[in-house]
């Protein structure tokens, strides 16, 4: 079921904040036996929606209460007193540091001004929309982090050194540079896992390819969802995503065909033989690695037993 899988791929990314973190994951399933190429691909449409809520929690004009956060959430994180309230502890930390990088970007964004050279490249990529998206997909791709790319441009937006549209721009190419991430992953990887990396790369070059046209007219109704910048480079990065995703949810079974004849090959089923559930991918995620390795020993012990019956 597509709608599930996009549930699925939208609440773990919120979760874990990483849609890059949440493809590898995917792969390093895949390479598992534990997911097919169907199912991967609505939960790859809906990390590209749950990478949007990091942009909307950035935008919130929060002051300095995020010095607060840090404190509170230390205090109960590291405290035995408190250790039943280690995991709140551990989200109000988290977005305390949060908070503090995007203040710290603001105020790097500033300097941005003294330059008029920079100040000239980011209209050009207002008036010419394909050179912001290449280097919006550039400087993803090295960082390997589109939230990081979309925080530095609200961080941007919140000292009115760049415009809507080349905004915009920069958020489409970085949905293109977070895919080096999974492309890399997938290699040594089984078909599978090839196949999902292509799918997140053809979905995201062919939707922005789309939108590419009409930034102008998408600035012209994203201003009209909020009077703030910061807000409105952040609801133009949701709304872009959701709207990409209906755009491809028809026509996923025919990108599945199209895949399969680009990276052709027969998916070789996992042997009895050898770690069933392990993968070093999983190592990005340690909640996951624990996960799996539990279930490998669960999975180990069975086999004993049964050897034990035989006997």
């Amino acid at each position: 079921n597509k709608c599930k899988g996009i549930l699925v791929g939208a609440l773990t990314t919120v979760l874990i904040q990483s849609s890059s973190l949440t493809m590898v994951t995917q792969i390093g399933l895949m390479n598992a036996g534990l997911l097919t190429l169907e199912q991967s691909v609505g939960i790859i449409m809906g990390q590209e929606i749950g990478t949007t809520v990091t942009a909307q929690i950035v935008a919130f004009p929060i002051g300095n209460f995020f010095f607060l956060m840090i404190i509170a959430g230390f205090i109960l994180y590291m405290f035995p007193k408190f250790r039943k309230y280690q995991h709140i502890g551990q989200i109000l930390l988290g977005f305390g540091i949060l908070f503090l990088g995007m203040k710290t970007m603001s105020g790097g964004a500033k300097g941005i001004m003294d330059y008029p050279i920079i100040i000239d490249t980011l209209a050009r990529f207002g008036a010419i929309p394909i050179l912001g998206v290449i280097a919006g997909a550039i400087f993803t791709g090295i960082i390997q982090s589109s939230s990081a790319t979309t925080g530095l441009v609200i961080a941007m937006g919140m000292n009115n050194v760049i415009t809507l549209p080349a905004a915009i721009t920069l958020i489409l190419g970085a949905n293109i540079g977070t895919c080096v991430t999974g492309f890399i992953a997938s290699f040594g990887s089984c078909k599978s896992a090839k196949r999902a990396a292509f799918i997140q790369i053809f979905m995201n070059v062919v939707t922005v390819a789309i939108f590419i046209p009409f930034i102008q007219l998408f600035s012209s109704l994203v201003y009209m969802t909020s009077a703030n910048l910061p807000r409105q480079i952040a609801n133009a990065h949701t709304i872009y995503n959701v709207i990409s995703i209906l755009m491809i949810l028809p026509f996923t079974k025919y990108i599945v065909k199209l895949t399969k004849k680009v990276v052709p090959g027969e998916v070789i089923k996992i042997e009895e033989r050898g770690s069933k559930y392990l993968d070093e991918r999983f190592l990005r995620a340690p909640f996951m690695a624990l996960s799996q390795a539990s279930k490998e020993v669960y999975r180990i012990a069975e086999i004993a037993l049964k050897m034990k019956t035989i006997e």
